[in-house]
């Protein structure tokens, strides 16, 4: 009803004020008028008739404005200057300021009430963007986001020796991220499933699109798999062939800074970083950094066809240094999804360097991805350090090599993306996805395939003092190790909204060559459920 009548109460007052600034500012009534001559109204009085006027306009188009806001769902972002005005019933509508003269600091001084009206006391924004809560400075300037998801899975095991079934809090992560001016963005992200430890704390800071800075800590870019984002990621638990990335025990992530940016229009990119390559706060044990360096191509990243378009590939090398005096190991032969130890760890001394190949196609509601990781770490004067060596002799280099694919296809219609989940059209329960209007349904389904294998190689060495003087007068052997695991992973996700998220898995672990003596090769069946939310 209020939205029929206002209008015309505007009309009606647009047409009244004339009126009576007309008749109230004569000095004498018209002389053919047989009425007694009305008393002339001060400039007072005019001037507060004029202000009340306007009020009444304010009132009217902020209750029309608020009206056809709820009626039509439009974004719960509300701009700055709509709040200032609700704050302040008594203001205009809209008072213009006056531009700013040459010299001069302030507005006119002909308008007192835009005078009044300074940066420093506008409220600040607050709302809904259509994936985060957000807050924001009047001038833009400044966003604060609140972020934060939780992980929740169930397990099942089936084979011998497996580990019972068990359920787990796999991740519950809370923070914060925004923007600081137009060339910078923040995050503070904390790990709070056991004890509170910080996963991301950075600066990124972007003055160029082809040069760009990010110092803090954060996910080191080595890994196309490990840069998909842990609520983004399809499957329950990584690949096995992550065991191979640098700073695993970090979660992937380490203190240090990189350069970054887009070149020839995006078809190219490239990242260099430098860090600590021991993981999450903690500090480095050689005085060499871990460097990486990585690039990606994008060939027909404009292309109209939409088969081309989402083609890309890749790679990245690393180098680091370990230190055996600082007790440090070889990578962890523990399968993602804790079924069984396909490989042993032994010390490692000296340089270790990684080399990853990787690729990427994304045609509509379908996603196909592979990569390729290989790893060296030395045994530089390992003997002293290995069971059955001595003296500082040199043993082989531990080796490992691994690959995985990933076919994704989504039932419901939905476009397979990189690194975002996928905009549900129909929801179940909740709100619309970003930029979907679909009424509720039977949200987003979602199947995938992943395969994958992992080997690991140490080989091993003899001690005899017939050739060297400090071996022991009995010779003594330090064992090899050559083991071989593969893992098939298939589920369905089912994706109630943008922001609710159900998983299930099912991985068959292929043991090959068992790393433990008496051990035959045998499967292991893993079955587990997750469910995710985020905000």
């Amino acid at each position: 009803m209020r939205s029929r009548i206002a209008p015309v109460v505007i009309l009606a007052v647009s047409f009244f004020l004339p009126q009576v600034n007309l008749h109230a500012q004569g000095d004498h009534a018209p002389e053919n008028s047989a009425m007694p001559a009305p008393r002339a109204a001060t400039e007072e009085e005019v001037e507060q008739l004029r202000q009340e006027v306007a009020d009444l306009k304010a009132i009217i188009l902020r209750l029309v404005a608020g009206e056809s806001e709820v009626a039509v769902g439009s974004p719960r972002l509300v701009p700055a200057n709509a709040i200032v005005d609700s704050a302040q019933p008594t203001a205009p509508a809209s008072i213009p300021e006056a531009p700013t003269s040459p010299g001069t600091s302030g507005p006119s001084a002909d308008n007192t009430l835009s005078q009044k009206k300074t940066v420093g006391d506008t409220p600040g924004v607050a709302g809904w963007t259509g994936e985060h809560f957000r807050l924001t400075s009047s001038d833009g300037e400044f966003t604060l986001m609140p972020v934060g998801y939780l992980n929740g899975q169930y397990s099942v095991y089936k084979g011998d020796g497996a580990p019972p079934d068990t359920f787990s809090i796999s991740r519950a992560r809370f923070g914060v991220q925004g923007t600081f001016g137009k060339q910078v963005d923040y995050a503070f992200l904390f790990e709070s499933a056991s004890a509170i430890t910080i996963r991301d704390a950075f600066l990124d800071f972007k003055p160029w699109t082809f040069f760009n800075i990010t110092a803090g800590q954060f996910r080191v870019p080595f890994s196309h798999d490990v840069l998909n984002p842990d609520t983004n990621y399809e499957f329950n638990g990584r690949s096995i062939v992550s065991a191979l990335f640098p700073d695993v025990t970090g979660g992937y992530r380490a203190p240090g800074i990189e350069v970054y940016g887009d070149l020839a229009g995006g078809h190219a990119q490239y990242w260099f970083g430098v860090f600590n390559g021991q993981g999450i706060l903690a500090s480095g044990t050689t005085n060499e950094p871990e460097y990486i360096g990585r690039l990606r191509f994008s060939p027909w990243r404009q292309s109209i066809h939409a088969g081309l378009k989402g083609f890309g590939f890749g790679g990245s090398v690393e180098h680091s240094r370990s230190k055996a005096l600082a007790g440090e190991l070889s990578f962890s032969g523990v399968l993602t999804d804790g079924a069984y130890t396909f490989f042993p760890q032994v010390r490692i001394n000296g340089g270790i360097d990684r080399y990853d190949g990787y690729f990427i196609w994304l045609s509509r509601a379908m996603g196909l991805r592979g990569e390729y990781t290989q790893i060296l770490e030395r045994r530089d004067g390992i003997g002293s350090f290995v069971s059955g060596g001595t003296a500082f002799n040199t043993l082989p280099g531990v080796v490992g090599k691994g690959a995985y694919g990933i076919l994704t296809y989504n039932l419901t219609g939905e476009n397979e993306t990189e690194y975002a989940v996928p905009r549900v059209k129909h929801p179940v329960i909740g709100p619309n996805s970003p930029g979907e209007t679909g009424g509720p349904g039977w949200g987003a389904w979602q199947l995938k395939l992943r395969y994958s294998w992992l080997e690991g190689r140490a080989l091993g060495g003899a001690c005899n003092s017939t050739t060297v003087p400090a071996c022991p007068v009995t010779p003594s052997v330090v064992p090899t190790y050559s083991d071989h695991t593969n893992q098939i992973t298939a589920g369905v996700n089912w994706y109630l909204n943008y922001w609710v998220l159900v998983k299930l898995d099912l991985d068959i672990d292929q043991l090959k060559n068992p790393s433990v003596e008496g051990i035959l090769p045998r499967n292991y069946f893993v079955f587990s459920t997750g469910l995710q939310f985020r905000f």
